[in-house]
């Protein structure tokens, strides 16, 4: 219930005061550069690596990216950069 009602308290802030969504709601910002390069910010933390699939814990979820030839250009506690043929990004829910 107070999850719910924080939750309920930072998207109505967000709103009010017009502050980026990925900054209050805790979300992940995803930024493509079209099939080559895959930017993600605000992750929790890298699950799986392989060159032809990348899966990223979210705070509610996971990031799957499938593709091919992926290579990590630079990664930091929650950000990574991660470069390749991207051919799907799903959003997982818990």
């Amino acid at each position: 219930m107070a999850k719910n009602w924080v939750q309920q308290m930072r998207k109505w802030m967000t709103q009010t005061m017009d502050l980026p969504e990925d900054v209050m709601m805790d979300l992940p910002r995803v930024t493509m550069i079209g099939q080559i390069h895959i930017y993600i910010e605000n992750h929790r933390g890298l699950l799986t690596f392989t060159d032809r699939e990348v899966r990223l814990l979210l705070k509610q979820g996971q990031l799957l990216i499938r593709g091919e030839q992926f290579v990590i250009k630079m990664i930091l506690p929650e950000e990574i950069l991660l470069q390749g043929k991207i051919v799907e990004v799903t959003y997982l829910e818990n």
